[in-house]
Parts: C-alpha cells; structure tokens; sequence
C-alpha cells in the first residue's frame, strides 16, 4: 500500500495497523519513523517490518548496520532516476547484500572519470552513466547521473553487473581547503563513535579568507559526554583528511527530512 512521505506519526499507525512485512522508503526518513515508534513506547524490532528496500539518497553500510541492529529488519539497497524510469534501474539482493544488480537487458551502464568523461575499468570509481535499451518515450543516451560508483561482477544474478553502494554525488563535493570530502564519509565516522545518530548536518562557512567545515549532530540521549565531539573531529581529521569543527546537538534538535536528507548547509554566501 503507497503512502505519501511527511504525517510521521501516520506513517507509524499504518504500520501497527495494517502489520506490513515490507517498507520502501528513503533511509533518513525510516529513522524518523524509529524514532516515532520509541517516542510513541513502541520497540521498532517488534513490529511486523522484515525488509526495508532504501534509496534515493546515498547511504553507507555503516547505515544499514545500525538500522538493521535497530528495528530487526534486513535493509536492501534499489537505485533509480526519474530521467531513466525511475527506481528499480538496479536491486540489491536480499541475500547477499552486495551491491546493486542492474538490469543491463533495458539499461547500458558505464562508469566514467567526471573530469575527462572517459570510460575507466570496471572495478575503478567514478561516474555512472546510462544509456536506455528499451525505453521508448524518452531514451537517453550516455545520460550523466552524477553519481559515483563502480561497476563489479555479478553474484546472486551473474548475467548482470553490480554497482557498488553510491559513494557520493560529483555535485556533493564539498571542497574544504584543499580536501575533496563527501557527506557520506562524514556519516561513516560518525556511525563509528558510540553516543552519536545518524542525524547531521555539514555547515560551510568562511570567516575569513578559508572555508571551515562544522558538522552539527545529534546526541544519542540525554546528558552526552562532551568528549563525543572531540571524538569524531579526531575521527574526521584522521580518516578523511580534513579539520572539522563539531557541535554534539539534543536529540531532536535538527531538522527531519520527509523525503531525501539535507546533508550540507552553504553559508558561504553569508557574511
């Protein structure tokens, strides 16, 4: 049964009411409703949820582990694009959790550098573009998504590649003095310190001459040690490259998406 995003609590009655075993959704927006079902006394491992089939925004296997530990279910990566035909243009499989399968008998995949639009070899990163075998209304040729992946063989259906688990968007580079960073290596780190959600926000600024990166995320509970924010700017300086200012928020304190998540704030602009 489709149900519009946004009205959480809804989200939450249809779920207990109508006992569903599967849910299709974006990642950010299913830990708004986890944290719906606890605020409403509810233990998410104990509804009738079995699988969740997430995309429309990149998200890490760092993810898929806490929610999965979280709410009980098996989390399942799908792919799409509205310019192509929306999502279903690669699937991961259910049991071996992988990477995406795509469907190469309606679409031509081919991962190339950004930069020069040259093709690279399977395995390597880089851009993903598609052109359209069957598609008769639109076909798109060598149609840019913008999004960074790569391509490798396939396992639980061998007749088709794999796309690894979008690393980022060439249009979410964030470049902070210098150092290429993504919003998905920020949330890698901080799913790494104990204490913190998946909840967070990149801020840009620049005081002066120099971008500064500051990254705003939740608290886990109440009372948080204040050493969790030194934590994870060791974790992002050690690990990505890049000195971060952190600022640990409450619970609840930044704002829910109802659709894909807001990772980055541009304040640049702002004096």
């Amino acid at each position: 049964m489709p149900v519009s995003g946004g009205m959480t609590e809804r989200q939450v009655q249809l779920i207990l009411d109508f006992a569903p075993r599967v849910i299709m959704v974006t990642p950010s927006y299913f830990l708004a409703i986890l944290d719906e079902l606890e605020a409403q006394g509810v233990d998410p491992r104990s509804t009738s949820l079995e699988v969740g089939i997430f995309g429309a925004e990149p998200w890490t296997d760092e993810m898929r582990r806490a929610v999965e530990q979280r709410s009980g279910i098996r989390a399942v990566d799908i792919y799409g694009l509205s310019e192509v035909m929306g999502p279903g243009v690669s699937q991961e499989s259910g049991e071996t959790q992988d990477g995406l399968h795509i469907w190469e008998d309606h679409f031509l995949p081919e991962v190339v550098d950004p930069v020069s639009l040259e093709p690279v070899p399977d395995g390597e990163e880089g851009e993903l573009v598609f052109t359209s075998l069957t598609k008769q209304a639109m076909p798109v040729l060598r149609y840019r998504t913008r999004d960074l992946t790569r391509l490798l063989p396939g396992t639980a259906y061998p007749a088709f590649r794999r796309m690894a688990k979008v690393a980022g968007r060439t249009d979410d580079l964030m470049i902070v003095r210098g150092v290429n960073v993504f919003p998905s290596q920020v949330e890698e780190q901080i799913l790494a310190v104990e204490g913190l959600t998946p909840h967070y926000l990149c801020v840009l600024t620049r005081p002066g001459n120099l971008d500064e990166l500051t990254v705003q995320v939740e608290a886990a509970g109440d009372g948080w040690d204040d050493g969790l924010a030194g934590q994870l700017a060791h974790r992002i300086k050690a690990r990505i490259g890049v000195t971060a200012s952190v600022e640990v928020v409450a619970p609840h304190a930044l704002e829910r998406s109802l659709g894909k998540a807001k990772r980055i704030s541009d304040r640049r602009h702002l004096r």
